[in-house]
């Protein structure tokens, strides 16, 4: 019982925020004239806000559930969706599109930016397997992929430094410019990918207690590992391809929704969703209202909002 009302209550605040996000930007959108039928209004909604407001919770979830999958896996409670190189390969494939290819079609660069994340966190998965996946193997192979990729990145930055205005405004991850077509291109992706990761619950908690003791129960731990890792990836993949790379939400968001919640993955999943699409739905809102008609990135208030919360895991883990 408590767990419904909790959940409620987490929908509730949810489409709250989705609700302050309508309203909330440059133009003020007043609920009165809403109801009266007024045309920009229903316009800016319609068109501009709506579609990105859905697209933000759809992202965040995605990255709450991907870091909640890749922490209770790799029992790290440090990790999250960027150690898998998901990040750094679709940032590498999207700014390589940006400033060496200025004539790709846009609606096709997260498409290419989801397959550099795939096959970045693929890599990652090759580099740490030896004959098993070992956690800590997988966080460090992580780190020494996602270094490579950023330098790749950097080089690119630098060699076309006076044409990289939108390639440093995708790296920051936002939502701006986000609409229906960016919605149908994620919601196939994302939506069955929530729903496998929630019916893999059972599995992600027996692998959570330890390999050998899940072999004791049973399990074939590396065939498990490696389904589970490759439904973060994706879930991780198909999040930065479209919003860019929205820090923190994936390390932070599990921990809150743990917390909340318990252990179960089966809870911790809708819990972890719902908080991780408020969070950057209510990013996206103060990141283009606060300094409106300018806009800033929504990675810069979920950093600002993840970054602390970090150092205290930091050094609550006496790293």
């Amino acid at each position: 019982m408590r767990r419904r009302w909790l959940l409620w209550l987490l929908l509730i605040g949810l489409v709250a925020a989705i609700a302050l996000s309508m309203a909330m930007g440059a133009v003020r959108i007043e609920l009165g004239k809403l109801l009266a039928g007024d045309s920009v209004s229903l316009m800016i909604i319609k068109n501009y806000r709506l579609p990105r407001t859905l697209v933000g919770a759809l992202v965040g979830a995605e990255l709450a559930v991907a870091g909640a999958m890749l922490q209770s896996v790799t029992r790290n409670p440090l990790a999250d969706p960027h150690v898998t190189g998901v990040s750094a390969g679709a940032g590498l494939v999207a700014v390589a599109i940006f400033l060496a290819v200025p004539t790709f079609p846009m609606p096709l660069v997260p498409l290419a930016a989801l397959a550099g994340g795939v096959l970045a966190g693929g890599v990652v998965y090759a580099v740490a397997w030896r004959g098993g996946i070992h956690p800590g193997r997988l966080a460090l192979s992580g780190i020494a992929i996602t270094t490579v990729l950023a330098a790749g990145t950097s080089a690119l930055l630098l060699k076309y430094s006076l044409t990289a205005n939108a390639a440093m405004v995708w790296l920051a991850g936002g939502l701006w410019g986000r609409n229906w077509d960016h919605l149908q291109a994620l919601a196939p992706w994302a939506l069955p990918a929530l729903g496998c990761a929630w019916l893999l619950g059972p599995r992600i908690d027996v692998l959570a207690l330890g390999d050998d003791v899940a072999r004791g129960l049973g399990a074939a731990v590396e065939r498990e590992r490696g389904l589970i890792m490759a439904l973060a990836v994706l879930l991780a993949a198909s999040a930065v391809a479209v919003a860019g790379p929205l820090g923190f939400v994936g390390l932070v968001i599990p921990h809150l929704a743990r917390i909340v919640s318990g252990g179960s993955f089966r809870r911790l999943l809708p819990v972890a969703a719902l908080l991780g699409a408020a969070l950057v739905v209510l990013s996206d809102a103060i990141a283009r209202t606060i300094f409106a008609p300018a806009e800033l990135p929504a990675g810069v208030f979920t950093a600002l909002i993840g970054a602390p919360y970090f150092l205290y895991l930091l050094r609550r883990a006496a790293l």
